[in-house]
Order: structure tokens, then sequence, then C-alpha cells
């Protein structure tokens, strides 16, 4: 009776992890987007160095402040930011395989809704399938 039981239940989280789309999200949810927009910032940063580099060369002119040192920072920050994203989003990714951390990937799922157009596609299907009851059940059988 009890392998009887274990069997039926076995049977319930194979069907239940076919008809899911978590392996769908787990694999668009991958950082690499994220991470390949941090190249942008580095360009960002080069910039900065080379606005900087050219402020110095120019003794004709006595500017308050260098305004590359103002683009370098800007690019330091928006390079750390894509570069975090792009980590944590790899691992809701690895999560979403394993289907495990439920409260993690339901917060970056609402994290990519703030990142774009693909972000906030992302985003909002995959809080639509988080929040099936099927799924929650699927996320405490994990844990």
């Amino acid at each position: 009776m009890v392998l009887l039981s274990l069997g039926n239940r076995y049977l319930n989280l194979v069907s239940m992890h076919s008809n899911n789309k978590l392996n769908t999200f787990s694999v668009l949810f991958k950082g690499i987007l994220t991470l390949c927009f941090a190249i942008f910032f580095i360009f960002y940063v080069g910039l900065g160095f080379f606005v900087t580099s050219a402020v110095e060369l120019d003794q004709s002119k006595d500017m308050p402040f260098n305004p590359g040192i103002i683009i370098i920072i800007l690019g330091v920050i928006g390079l750390i930011i894509t570069v975090t994203l792009g980590i944590l989003k790899i691992l809701a990714s690895s999560y979403l395989k394993s289907i495990k951390n439920y409260n993690f990937i339901f917060a970056m799922a609402v994290v990519s809704c703030l990142t774009g157009i693909l972000g906030i596609l992302l985003g909002v299907f995959t809080l639509i399938e988080l929040s099936k009851p099927e799924i929650k059940q699927m996320f405490d059988n994990n844990n």
C-alpha cells in the first residue's frame, strides 16, 4: 500500500513536471544577455578615460571639473549593477531547474520586470507560472 502511494505521488510529480513551463523559463532566465549588456558600460568607462585624458591634454581651457570622471563613475556603477543582475539571473535559472528557492525566483521575476521589454515579458510570464498551485506544491515538495 505504501509503495502504491509513493508510486502515485511520483506519477503526479512527473505529470506536473511535464505540464509546467519552468524548464523553458530556466533557459530564458539566463543572465547572459544582461552580462553582454555590461559591455556597453565597459565602453562607457573607456570613453570616460578618453575624455579625461583629452581634457588634461588641452591646456587652453580651464574647466572647473573633469567631465570624464563623471562618465567613469556612471560606467562603473552601471557595470556593477548589470554584472550583479546577470549573476543573480543565472542563479535564479539554476534554482528554476532544480525547483527550489521559490521566494528568490519570485523576487528575481519581479526585478526582471524592471529591466526592459524582454525582462517585463519574462518576469510577467514567470510570475504567472509561479502563482499556479501545482507549481507551489512542487516547490514545497522539494524543500
